[in-house]
């Protein structure tokens, strides 16, 4: 409104300017005598103040006299535009970690890492696919890409061990005379009849850096959601923190669901963010309700803007552990954009036994807490790691795709008291190694001069022996399972590559571009994985698998603008 006052008495002005003059008359151009005009009409009222956003309007000159003024004036004054509010400064955090390097099998065999069942990453690329750039490459874990996807491998069989695995070997796409090796972890699936109860305490941020409607309102929105899952006689309790924690709901039983969901309407988003005392007081209610024989746990959801209290990375980390030991988990929920910490949030999720998962819409709300509430909330084994010894006579070299964050020293496996990832009901896993056979021309390490040959396995023998460690949930003493890799499990082409393996690939050839494309040659690229992907497609009950296709267009597209922007070598 004020810009139309303005715009209104402006004109105003003009008419009275063009009234003090006479018109053009003479087809030369020259003006005739010009009389002083007279007029019993009022001057026009002042222009009302103007806000801010009109004041770039005030610099506007109107020059000439009559209908050539008012032409002039209409060229130069801008239509009302409706002001996207700015986009917020780009503070996100993430870990900055290199990929793993090849190795060399006759100087280090065995390969040793944690497994994660995060699926945070994903939802996070898939952010700033949709928004038209790439994501940043620290923020690409191609473990949680790959393990965003259920793969519906084999179940394990019924009084065995709480997962199957699977192994598969194959040529590599990324690199010819390479090949692939394929470990998939199938969870077991548990009847909701079957759960345990759950005593959940919600840790809420309701910093001003939560104010925006991809973060708390979200947030609340995605609570609901999980309430739906939840059985009456599941807890819930709510601690919120900004400039300082409180508790706004003291433990209550999901029949009584009308009291929770009042609780979470009221919370709203203003101050700073006091984290770290937000989870001492989570723990201490979490505490106050432990059931014995249920799952307990304290959600976080924030953006991870942890700027008060406990903020060092190494003490909050500390604090989780001792408090993972009294049997509370930890699981983190990621919202929004802007100061997000990806990095703390990685840090405490995996500290706490718990996952991390990115919630960028209400579709993946219903993903995380409802399609795969199970997974992410009751764990059926504990302290998984998966150890490798490549057999030299048959692999010269080898790399892991991902689980940079995960890597485990050699020692570490048959440790019990060092900590691993879980895995919850119905979840599957899957690691990819890119292995170099023997004799191979695609060799990247150059032999020694000077070294002595390792003595060697059979040359007909096994590819590799997969050894994994896990606990039953809470327990002390871990399981050993062994898998042999032999020439049963390998085929000649990826085209008679399990349905399962081909996606998974196409999904692991993804965040290697995504990360730069520096592991893959030159035949593989954006259209080779979309090939490669749809036609592993299969059944897609709820599109994820179609819209990953989607996500490597605009991948493309975002990839091809970011070289276009490029300043040249020559400049």
């Amino acid at each position: 409104m004020r810009l139309r006052g303005l715009i209104l008495a402006s004109v105003a002005a003009t008419a009275l300017i063009a009234g003090c003059t006479t018109d053009t008359g003479a087809a030369d151009g020259t003006v005739a005598d010009a009389k002083p005009a007279t007029s019993s009409a009022p001057p026009p009222p002042p222009p009302p103040p103007m806000a801010e956003s009109d004041q770039a309007l005030q610099g506007i000159v109107v020059t000439g006299s009559g209908k050539d003024s008012r032409q002039e004036m209409g060229r130069m004054i801008p239509s009302p535009v409706i002001m996207a509010p700015p986009e917020p400064e780009f503070r996100d955090q993430y870990e900055d970690v290199e990929s793993n390097p090849v190795k060399l099998t006759r100087e280090e065999p065995v390969s040793t890492f944690s497994i994660d069942v995060d699926t945070a990453s994903y939802a996070n690329v898939r952010r700033f696919l949709k928004g038209g750039t790439l994501p940043p490459k620290d923020a690409v874990r191609i473990e949680e890409l790959i393990n965003y996807f259920d793969y519906a491998y084999p179940q394990p069989k019924a009084g065995s061990d709480p997962f199957s695995t699977q192994v598969a070997m194959m040529p590599s796409p990324f690199n010819a005379g390479r090949e692939l090796i394929q470990i998939g972890i199938q969870g077991r699936h548990i009847d909701r009849d079957a759960r345990p109860p759950i005593n959940l305490t919600l840790l809420v941020d309701v910093s001003g850096s939560m104010h925006s409607e991809d973060k708390l309102p979200l947030a609340r929105q995605a609570m609901k959601l999980m309430l739906e899952e939840m059985e009456p006689t599941d807890t819930v309790a709510i601690v919120v923190y900004a400039g300082a924690a409180g508790e706004v709901l003291a433990p209550t039983p999901v029949s009584d669901k009308r009291k929770i969901v009042a609780a979470l309407e009221n919370l709203r988003a203003g101050g700073s963010t006091a984290g770290g005392e937000g989870l001492r007081l989570a723990y201490s209610l979490a505490e106050q309700g432990l059931k014995k024989d249920a799952v307990n746990r304290v959600m976080l959801l924030t953006d991870g803007d942890f700027n008060v209290g406990i903020s060092d990375p190494e003490q909050l980390e500390d604090f989780v552990s001792r408090k993972r030991e009294t049997g509370i988990y930890l699981s983190v929920l990621g919202f929004g954009r802007g100061n997000y910490n990806d990095a703390m949030m990685q840090k405490i999720a995996q500290t706490g036994n718990g996952t991390a998962a990115y919630i960028d819409t209400l579709s993946e709300a219903r993903k995380v807490l409802s399609d795969d509430l199970a997974g992410n909330i009751f764990p059926i084994a504990d302290d998984v790691k998966i150890q490798v010894e490549f057999n030299p006579a048959r692999i010269a070299e080898y790399r892991l795709i991902g689980y940079e964050t995960r890597m485990l020293d050699r020692e570490d496996f048959n440790n019990d008291k060092v900590d691993a990832g879980d895995i919850g009901a119905g979840t599957s896993v899957t690691a990819i190694y890119e292995v170099t056979p023997t004799g191979s021309d695609a060799a990247q390490i150059d032999p020694l001069r000077y070294g002595e040959a390792a003595k060697a396995g059979s040359a007909t023998g096994e590819y590799a022996f997969v050894k994994l460690r896990y606990k039953a949930p809470g327990a002390d003493t871990s399981k050993l399972l062994t898998y042999p890799v032999t020439d049963t499990n390998r085929v000649a082409s990826i085209d008679k590559a399990p349905e399962w393996a081909r996606f998974a690939t196409a999904v692991a050839g993804f965040g290697e571009m995504l990360k730069g494309g520096e592991a893959l040659g030159t035949g593989f690229g954006w259209e080779a994985i979309r090939e490669l992907g749809s036609g592993a497609k299969g059944k897609d009950e709820f599109g994820y698998r179609a819209e990953f296709i989607e996500l490597t267009r605009l991948a493309e597209t975002a990839d091809a603008q970011a070289t276009l922007n490029r300043p040249s070598q020559e400049e």
